[in-house]
């Protein structure tokens, strides 16, 4: 009992790390794990290493590799800027391309970091020159990003699947990625009405005179790329190939047609982020076998009533959220711990309590103390102060810990 509750601290202390520092809490659980496993638990330090996701670790590096190239070699900017360009002289419709523009991107493969970090500096521009908020722009951006960040293509969708799969709750990754769009879909139009974006469509005009530059051509291995992605889609969805060893497929033809250069890639790649997914599931796979994590799931039960809980555990992993990796730690550590509350309070849906997990620590991550939120923030024109757009999207995070609570008691409760 006393390692079980060692293990806990651990984890404990590694989430607050998280929250605190810029340290990488995949190494500190890492070292974690030793401590607790071997120094204090006897156990050898392959038992600490069966805990290590390889699948995990594989899909993350094809899918991030393949969509690493497909940003450096040009492809997704182009894709980009014809999508802006349809929506020419609409001005109320821009905030809205952009949000189903950033669900796509982030759907295909990139996730919410790089949807927002391809879309922010081009939405924000086309935002300064037809007079529409930045922080419109950026709710709108931000959350159709986050939208699609569960699905079974994006970085912590594979995350947060493969997590599932071990819990015992496989093959339910649409039905995931479609609450997860549902509540940012809400969120998202209730932000667009409330700030004013049904004014914008009288103003059709001011839209119509803002100069576009030129479309950059479409070349070979922009086709090539956007092929390989196509079919890569088809193959997961229609034929169920395993998303990683697909993509590092598609990797591998584009390098052997010198479609984009590898070693670019390569270090484009969020490594950090992959460490840190990794090594926190080595940690709670240590709790797992130290009764940890059912100590862990005690501290939520707590907290929680069956009417209760979707509201708690989507607060709970909010507030840590803000602070936090939602991919990295949040998911990790709090996916692992519903069956475990599913058992103790009795007569409740598990896919229920995971959805308000997955909501609740992804709707809070347009604040600036996040990627997808800070994303948005770097996205500003130069010579445009960002303290304004910084407090309100503070401001939209932190009211977030609170509205995704009630929102996932609504969908889930």
């Amino acid at each position: 009992m006393n390692l079980a509750w060692i293990s806990v601290g651990a984890l404990i202390i590694a989430v607050t790390l998280s929250m605190v520092t810029t340290i990488n809490v995949g190494v500190v659980c890492l070292a974690f794990a030793w401590i607790v496993g071997v120094l204090l638990g006897g156990m050898s330090v392959g038992d600490i290493l069966e805990g290590f996701p390889t699948p995990l670790f594989v899909t993350l590096v094809g899918v991030t590799l393949l969509f690493s190239m497909a940003r450096s070699n040009g492809t997704l900017e182009r894709v980009t800027e014809r999508a802006v360009r349809l929506c020419r002289g609409h001005t109320g419709i821009l905030p809205i391309m952009f949000f189903f523009l950033a669900l796509g991107l982030s759907t295909i493969g990139p996730g919410s970091i790089g949807a927002a970090a391809l879309l922010a500096p081009p939405a924000m521009a086309v935002a300064s020159r037809t007079g529409i908020s930045f922080f419109l722009m950026a709710v709108m951006i931000g959350n159709g990003a986050l939208a699609g960040s569960l699905s079974p293509f994006s970085p912590t969708g594979v995350v947060a699947n493969s997590v599932m799969a071990r819990m015992g709750f496989p093959g339910l990754e649409w039905r995931i990625f479609t609450n997860n769009i549902l509540g940012h879909t809400f969120v998202a139009f209730g932000g667009y009405a409330v700030l004013g974006g049904l004014k914008l469509f009288g103003r059709r005009g001011q839209a119509a005179v803002v100069e576009e530059k030129p479309d950059q051509p479409m070349e070979r291995r922009h086709w090539l790329t956007i092929g390989l992605i196509s079919a890569l889609l088809v193959g997961v969805i229609g034929f169920n190939f395993e998303v990683g060893m697909t993509a590092l497929t598609a990797s591998a033809i584009l390098s052997f047609a010198r479609a984009a250069d590898e070693k670019d890639a390569i270090r484009g790649m969020p490594w950090g982020v992959i460490l840190m997914v990794t090594g926190v599931t080595v940690l709670i796979e240590l709790l797992e076998k130290t009764q940890g994590l059912a100590l862990f799931t005690d501290l939520l039960v707590r907290l929680s009533t069956p009417q209760s809980v979707t509201a708690v555990v989507a607060f709970v992993t909010g507030v840590v959220s803000v602070y936090s990796s939602t991919s990295g730690v949040v998911l990790p550590a709090f996916l692992p711990t519903v069956p475990g509350i599913v058992e103790r309070l009795g007569g409740i849906d598990p896919i229920a309590v995971a959805s308000a997990m997955n909501l609740g620590s992804h709707l809070v991550d347009l604040s600036p103390l996040s990627t997808t939120g800070a994303l948005c923030l770097a996205g500003l024109p130069a010579g445009v102060d960002p303290k304004g757009l910084f407090n309100k999207l503070l401001a939209w995070g932190l009211s977030m810990t609170a509205v995704g609570a009630v929102l996932c008691w609504l969908m889930f409760g």
